[in-house]
């Protein structure tokens, strides 16, 4: 019997309606990204109150209860109205709670104090907020919170010079602050020893080799250095505050381990490297009482614990048993460590917070974080290697969708951050998010990725868009091959250089991807480096010797060529380009050069600009539109499934964002930036 196009149409209707209904319901997408109900929680030092974050006034804030209450008895105590409060921390006395604060996504930090002890005001409904710094236009950093000086705060300032930090002793109970070290010698960070005394100096050299230098009373004393394309750098002092903690992979080593550097002489000796001989160490973990280690942590296909306190992993065994399957992490603890926070996490649990009280031996269940995703329709997110274009194996992590045989799947390459970063095994949003709508999600850990040792991560160097590339084409033919996937329904989205690498896919290999979507992302690769801000000066050579030297002629043929825009005349696949407008790595010209390109090629571009935002979406509703509009965007051209209601005030938020590609400026792409280097 021959079939006529509308009876295929209706049988292929019926299969996808047969598929459909395999796969769990459809999630909400403001249970993935709207607002958070709360999270963040926080011991204070003297173990009797317990903070978290949660919604006042309908934006995220800090709130405060008593241990031994309710959470119904917690009382706000911030009252930010427009940006949310994403990270904040007791004073080491339990007075003060602190947190930083930028504008509208600049990333030009200040410092702010609350005493929960204050009565709350009547026009706010919470207590007095001080700003302990309040400046335009300034990066305030925090060095140090030192035990032994709870009223005190080690802070960096660069309203002097917008390159470098002078260091000052801020006092956070009357916010006076006083100049320790106008910083005339390029220091990059200072390490302070247990009892709140200026121990160490890291600086970054002319050749971007990095010098760990003692502080002495008459200057600096190199006692340690590794080269540009080597790490190095101090995790902690030991308890004599004699010896410090050091990561480091100098000379033969390939894969980060510890090591014992001795301040005075500059001697050191290996502690430990991954006993499996796999990955770069991740961190030490020391107690605040007596400064013994408890454990090392490694990342692997999972984490991984190497404890050097016996009587600590036998707790952590306990634990374990209570939290069968689940990644524990140790957060914030009473001063005496008695009282810890506990959060429990994997790939389908976005996390659960426990009390742990050793003494007691109990563990109680504060609350889940995003309780409201139903956590038995997420998705596996599963270990995957596959080999590259030149035989090197990149790890990699593949969640497919639920209930769905994993054949001819559609797909989305979602590449990390960084690069100089990895993505990790657990709950990750936007792979649960797509998911849930049909998707294949494909996270590659390729060259340049840290974590795999000094010669994978040097493999990436000056192979953006070449073979770092290569490393997601490849992982796309390997899930073609074994039949995972289908060929034509293959998409691609990432953030910073994740939506680098998305312009690099559609514009080097415009055929391997069918829809893309680039969150703040490059295009320029000369105008990138051009306007990093003043304050990453000490990391700008380690940024030309792994992306290319701007200031020669081969380094910057090789950024011309990686440039996503000297082939944006290639780019055939339909494109979503996202920006925050305040975005202080990646320029907003970095967005308005593509899309204008793209737009002049005849070619389809969507445009999405968040007024403020910086680099990536902290507000709700806007992480909202956004996603609302990907949504929209991928099923036109990957057949996946969406959530077909919108709520009027994330619609409403989506037309503020959304700019119209014929209005956008292409006068950006950019004054002879591509032209070929001068001979």
């Amino acid at each position: 019997m021959k079939l006529t196009v509308p009876a295929l149409a209706t049988i292929g209707l019926f299969a996808t309606a047969i598929a459909n209904a395999q796969q769990p319901p459809i999630i909400d997408r403001a249970a993935f990204f709207g607002e958070v109900q709360i999270a963040g929680a926080q011991v204070s030092p003297d173990g009797q109150y317990l903070s978290f974050l949660k919604p006042y006034k309908g934006t995220r804030n800090i709130w405060v209860k008593k241990q031994s209450e309710p959470f119904s008895a917690a009382r706000p105590m911030s009252h930010e109205s427009t940006r949310p409060v994403r990270q904040y921390f007791w004073s080491r006395d339990s007075k003060y709670l602190l947190y930083s604060q930028d504008a509208a996504g600049d990333e030009n930090f200040n410092v702010y104090a609350i005493d929960p002890r204050q009565p709350a005001d009547s026009a706010t409904g919470v207590p007095p907020t001080r700003a302990l710094t309040n400046f335009k236009g300034v990066r305030t950093l925090i060095y140090a919170v030192p035990k032994a000086k709870p009223d005190t705060l080690y802070i960096g300032l660069n309203d002097r010079d917008p390159k470098w930090h002078d260091l000052y002793e801020l006092s956070i109970s009357t916010g006076e602050k006083k100049l320790i070290r106008q910083n005339t010698e390029q220091i990059a960070g200072w390490d302070f020893d247990h009892e709140g005394n200026l121990k160490l100096a890291e600086r970054t050299n002319k050749a971007g080799d990095t010098e760990i230098l003692r502080v002495d009373a008459d200057g600096f004393k190199q006692i340690y250095s590794c080269s540009v394309l080597e790490e190095c750098g101090v995790a902690d002092f030991d308890a004599a505050n004699k010896q410090v903690y050091l990561v480091t992979n100098k000379g033969d080593v390939d894969l980060a381990e510890v090591e014992l550097l001795d301040a005075a002489t500059g001697a050191t000796r290996k502690y430990e490297s991954d006993p499996e001989n796999r990955v770069d160490v991740q961190g030490i973990r020391l107690s605040e009482v007596d400064y013994h280690v408890y454990f090392t942590r490694y990342e692997d296909d999972r984490s991984r614990l190497y404890f050097r306190d016996k009587e600590f992993e036998k707790e952590y065994q306990w634990l374990q048993s209570k939290l069968p399957g689940k990644e524990l992490d140790f957060g914030a603890r009473s001063k005496d460590e008695n009282i810890w926070i506990v959060s429990a996490t994997s790939d389908i649990e976005p996390g659960e917070t426990y009390v742990w009280n050793r003494k007691a031996k109990t563990l109680e269940l504060q609350y889940r974080i995003r309780e409201e995703v139903p956590r038995a329709s997420l998705s596996e997110k599963k270990p995957y290697q596959f080999k590259s274009s030149d035989g090197l194996t990149i790890h990699a992590y593949l969640t497919l969708p639920k209930g769905l045989p994993a054949k001819n799947l559609p797909l989305v390459v979602f590449p990390h951050g960084g690069p100089w970063a990895r993505d990790y095994w657990g709950y990750d949003t936007f792979s649960q998010f797509f998911s849930n709508r049909g998707y294949a999600v494909l996270q590659p850990n390729f060259r340049g990725s840290t974590g795999y040792g000094k010669k994978f991560l040097n493999a990436g160097n000056g192979e953006w868009g070449r073979k770092m590339q290569d490393d997601l084409t490849w992982g796309v033919k390997a899930l073609i091959a074994e039949g995972t996937v289908d060929e034509k329904r293959v998409g691609i989205a990432g953030g910073s250089y994740g939506g680098y690498a998305t312009l690099a896919g559609v514009a080097f290999t415009p055929h391997v991807y069918a829809a893309a979507v680039a969150i703040v992302a490059p295009s320029n690769l000369i105008t990138l480096l051009d306007a990093i801000p003043p304050y990453w000066e000490a990391g700008r050579k380690q940024m030309y010797t792994r992306m290319g030297d701007p200031t020669t002629p081969d380094g910057k043929a090789l950024l011309v060529a990686e440039s996503p825009l000297t082939k944006a005349k290639d780019i055939v696949t339909p494109l979503m380009v996202v920006q925050g407008k305040n975005d202080p790595r990646v320029n907003i010209r970095e967005s308005s050069q593509i899309v204008a390109a793209v737009r002049d090629n005849g070619k389809p571009v969507e445009y999405l600009v968040a007024p403020d935002e910086g680099h990536g979406f902290a507000r709700p509703i806007n992480n909202l539109a956004m996603i609302t509009a990907i949504e929209q965007f991928f099923p036109k051209y990957l057949g996946g499934r969406s959530q077909q209601d919108v709520p009027a005030d994330v619609e409403a938020r989506l037309k503020e964002l959304t700019v119209d590609p014929k209005t956008v400026s292409g006068e950006v792409a950019l004054k002879g930036a591509l032209a070929p280097p001068a001979k």
